[in-house]
């Protein structure tokens, strides 16, 4: 029987544009045993399977695949699993992954997590002299054993980051927004940040010296598509 998969883009910009592709599956559909198939196939840079949560709980597990791997924590899966619970009419206030318990909140048209600085993976982290070099960048000149994210300050005084992700060791060459990655370089620079990633994604972040870094972003729909 054919797998119902509602297609996401996480962290678009004010006008609904860019955003990170998701695929986001009713677990209950779906032997656990197919998970990793079922992410390989769809291509996307993370797929999130949830739980849905019991009428009237506040709380929701899921699990999130790469196409090569399982992750323990993803922030762009997770913010969009939080904005499609809602969606369905079944917001919550947080989310079970195998990192740890995810905190959700909602800000107008923005869905938001909260997350552990630490459960984020390690990425080789390069501070680039500008936007047009670090636009110039070619993923293959990277090693494909580790993250590397580049980054670079687009306006230092307005807190605005540009930059990109190539992951190759989780079968994602570029990845559009990771919000994993903000994450990181929000605990990196030990402060909020507005970063445009890819193509032109907008990740919103907030730090805490207690180290949690809450990511935000917006989200659009776009559509189910069906798969074996």
């Amino acid at each position: 029987m054919p797998i119902d998969v509602t297609v996401l883009r996480v962290f678009t910009d004010p006008d609904g544009n860019h955003g990170n592709p998701l695929g986001v599956v009713d677990a209950s559909t779906v032997d656990p045993a197919d998970r990793q198939r079922i992410a390989t196939q769809l291509g996307y840079s993370e797929t999130i399977f949830i739980d849905l949560p019991a009428s009237g709980a506040n709380t929701a597990q899921a699990r999130i695949f790469t196409p090569a791997v399982e992750l323990p924590f993803a922030g762009h899966p997770t913010v969009g699993a939080s904005w499609w619970l809602r969606d369905r009419g079944a917001p919550v206030h947080t989310l079970r992954v195998p990192a740890g318990i995810v905190q959700v909140t909602y800000l107008d048209d923005m869905a938001a997590i909260s997350a552990r600085a630490e459960w984020a993976p390690d990425f080789a982290i390069y501070d680039i002299a500008s936007v047009d070099e670090l636009l110039a960048a070619d993923p293959d000149d990277y090693s494909d054993d580790i993250n590397h994210y580049l980054w670079t300050w687009a306006d230092k005084e307005r807190d605005v980051v540009r930059s990109r992700m190539f992951a190759a060791d989780l079968g994602v060459p570029e990845d559009e927004a990771t919000g994993a990655a903000a994450v990181r370089i929000t605990d990196y620079l030990s402060r909020d940040l507005h970063i445009v990633q890819g193509k032109g994604s907008h990740i919103h972040t907030q730090w805490s010296p207690e180290g949690w870094v809450r990511v935000a972003g917006r989200v659009v729909d776009d559509g189910v598509k069906q798969i074996d």
